[in-house]
């Protein structure tokens, strides 16, 4: 399979800039598996799809304000964008993250930020990262000078910079562990009222946790799936939460990035209290041992995403599920419209 089979047209209007007014105001498209049909719905209705007996499936990432503007220490001062990915090791304040202009900024050189921050270049990565130790030279704690500097790290597609409006709206009402650089989208159309609603029609609720990480920014490096190979991204499973997903008659995950930790669990020995590093790729003929219904946004062609979508739903009907999709003007990707599959 080629990742060329899982391309779609898609209209640049069509790429949600923003957030709806509403929480939990989002259209939802509706997928049977079974029927091999789908039709149009709203996510206000979400809980209607519940079964007594399922267990929804949470990630409770938070994500962290990631993208930091600073300039090289330089004659010229050049400006330059650090996105950082994940904290290598978080008492010695090194990191590991990319950088724009990735050309012009070199091992040894320095850059200066804002509140008497700097970072120093450390090493250079495989993949364009690099690993840079910051230092204050203030009394204030590298740590909150991070999170009090840095801003929401907003996907390459939403083509304006991150507001106020973003700081609420790009986190989940659930999230908590901090750690990721984009936020598990599926989560975002969720309210404390419609939560409950899943829970008076039957539902359990099991916290999973899963940060996302380079990976979704890194495009696919081979035209054949099979020759693939994902980023590693952290993820755990507490003990409370695998002996509810055990109970469960249904898993219904809500977002790929719980898919791939559920998955990644069973394939290490069941659903169990587990924590670890996954690159799980799930495409066509993946065999899905925990997964039973599952909640997602729309994602990009020929993403990794896509594939795992296909793989759950069928590369045919997801594909036609998608050209209905942008036929009916549905908003797409990380604030956009969300697509239940059954």
């Amino acid at each position: 399979m080629q990742v060329s089979d899982f391309y779609y047209d898609l209209p640049k209007e069509l790429i949600a800039q923003e957030p709806p007014a509403q929480r939990g105001a989002s259209r939802m498209l509706v997928v049977s598996r079974a029927q091999h049909t789908f039709h149009d719905d709203v996510f206000s209705n979400f809980s209607r799809y519940i079964r007594p007996g399922d267990c929804l499936v949470l990630n409770n990432t938070r994500v962290f304000p990631a993208r930091l503007h600073g300039t090289r220490n330089t004659s010229l001062g050049a400006k330059v964008e650090v996105f950082l990915l994940e904290a290598e090791d978080e008492i010695q304040n090194l990191w590991r993250c990319l950088v724009r202009p990735g050309k012009r900024v070199l091992v040894g050189d320095s850059i200066l930020f804002p509140l008497g921050l700097r970072a120093e270049v450390l090493s250079h990565g495989a993949f364009g990262e690099r690993i840079v130790r910051f230092h204050s030279f203030t009394t204030q704690p590298v740590s909150e000078i991070l999170e009090e500097i840095g801003e929401m790290p907003l996907p390459p597609y939403i083509e304006r910079p991150a507001n106020a409006i973003d700081s609420e709206r790009y986190q989940t009402v659930f999230a908590k562990q901090s750690g990721s650089v984009a936020a598990p989208t599926a989560g975002l159309h969720f309210t404390p009222e419609i939560l409950e609603q899943c829970r008076a029609a039957g539902a359990r609720v099991a916290e999973v946790t899963l940060h996302v990480g380079l990976g979704t920014f890194a495009p696919l490096r081979a035209a054949k799936l099979e020759r693939i190979q994902l980023h590693e991204e952290r993820f755990e499973i507490g003990a409370a939460a695998a002996q509810t997903m055990r109970e469960a008659s249904r898993i219904f995950c809500v977002g790929t990035t719980s898919v791939r930790t559920v998955e990644t669990a069973m394939s290490q020995g069941g659903l169990q209290a587990i924590s670890g590093s996954t690159n799980i790729f799930i495409y066509p003929g993946f065999r899905f041992l925990a997964t039973g219904a599952l909640l997602t946004n729309f994602h990009l062609p020929e993403s990794s995403l896509l594939m795992l979508v296909s793989a759950f739903a069928g590369r045919e009907l997801t594909l036609a599920a998608y050209r209905h999709a942008v036929n009916e003007r549905y908003r797409f990707f990380s604030y956009g419209d969300s697509m239940l599959i059954e």
